[in-house]
């Protein structure tokens, strides 16, 4: 009997492709045989692989940070890094005899970015399969193909902006800033105080729009909904009457963090609705989010409107969830992961005193 099924379709078989990847915000290198050539330990010498230093240069100018995982002496290597010159390249070296999964777990919490932020180069085949069984998140490369691989999607950022090409020493401000609040001895608000810092919140002008862009797609713990926005939206809504986009840059004595937050707001008759509130994590124990929220509930406040605010849940933004509940917001609807909070904006907190707060539209948040 000739058979009536039909045969399944090759879209019916075919193997689901796994979810995009975002962007490489961290590479952790090995030194011998792919930083530099030889054994530091074995012979003492080694000469430096000048085509890795230059393509470490070039992911530097956009952005990407650089770390080292290694098992050796530290000061032996450490001192090496220094006689070529590059030691400043790499922010939380961590040089030891740990297992280079833990090494990269410790360069992670250091840089306060997820594990799937993070690529690994190493020559050794037994290395790279450790960091993957025990991180699978991170992009393990093989040293003999870092060039090739390197060229990946995930390595080349869409823009390069001023605060990518300056995202480094922005890190190397943040490390002084923390030696600085470890030793610091009194309470935590005479600290930031001390600090001096301004937080700038201004509407959205064309030459923000690029990092601003990159920030919805670097920023997973502090993204209100998760959601990427492209240059062309973010221009578009820059000059919608419907709509407020905001970005906020923050300075210290320290230096600058750059412009470090984003909020979206759609303007209606009766409320407005918070679409997208994030922020960089480097900022995270500087109170900017409350800070922001503040200065949205006293614009619309003063505007004669409830506020509302999306949060969808993505399981790694949390922390916007209880910012949210903490500045008065209750939910009023829920479909799956996305909720809708809502404030009737009758108790606002007043201004942080150890930040200054300046702005371009009224009314003034401090």
């Amino acid at each position: 009997m000739t058979s009536t099924a039909t045969e399944p379709s090759s879209q019916e078989t075919s193997v689901p492709r796994k979810p995009k990847r975002g962007r490489v915000k961290c590479v952790v290198w090995d030194l011998d045989h792919t930083l530099w050539d030889g054994v530091l330990l074995e012979d003492g010498t080694t000469r430096l692989r000048e085509d890795v230093v230059a393509a470490i240069r070039r992911l530097d100018e956009a952005g990407v940070l650089h770390s080292v995982a290694s098992r050796n002496d530290h000061d032996a290597a450490m001192e090496r890094l220094r006689e070529f010159g590059i030691d400043d390249l790499f922010l939380h070296p961590q040089i030891n005899w740990n297992a280079k999964s833990h090494s990269i777990r410790e360069i992670a919490r250091a840089l306060n970015i997820g594990i799937d932020a993070i690529a690994f180069v190493d020559d050794q085949d037994f290395e790279r399969a450790e960091v993957a069984r025990e991180l699978p998140e991170v992009i393990c490369v093989d040293a003999l193909d870092v060039h090739q691989e390197l060229e990946r999607e995930e390595f080349r950022p869409r823009f390069i902006t001023d605060e990518s090409r300056r995202r480094r020493a922005m890190y190397r401000g943040q490390i002084e800033r923390e030696q600085a609040e470890t030793e610091y001895v009194g309470p935590s608000e005479e600290f930031l105080a001390d600090l001096g810092m301004t937080l700038n919140i201004t509407k959205a002008r064309t030459e923000d729009l690029q990092r601003a862009e990159e920030l919805t797609i670097r920023t997973n713990q502090l993204n209100s909904t998760g959601r990427t926005y492209s240059y062309e939206e973010l221009d578009a809504l820059r000059t919608s009457p419907d709509h407020l986009l905001l970005v906020a840059a923050l300075d210290d004595r320290y230096g600058s963090y750059g412009k470090i937050g984003v909020t979206l707001l759609e303007k209606g008759e009766g409320h407005w609705h918070l679409r997208l509130l994030l922020m960089s994590c480097r900022v995270m124990s500087r109170g900017v989010g409350t800070i922001l929220l503040n200065h949205i509930m006293s614009l619309a406040k003063e505007a004669g409107v409830t506020l509302r605010a999306d949060f969808v849940e993505t399981g790694r933004n949390r922390m916007m969830q209880i910012a949210y509940a903490f500045a008065g917001f209750e939910e009023i609807s829920r479909d799956g992961d996305h909720l809708v909070m809502e404030n009737d904006l009758s108790a606002i907190q007043g201004a942080a005193a150890y930040m200054k707060v300046i702005t371009d539209h009224a009314p003034s948040a401090d």
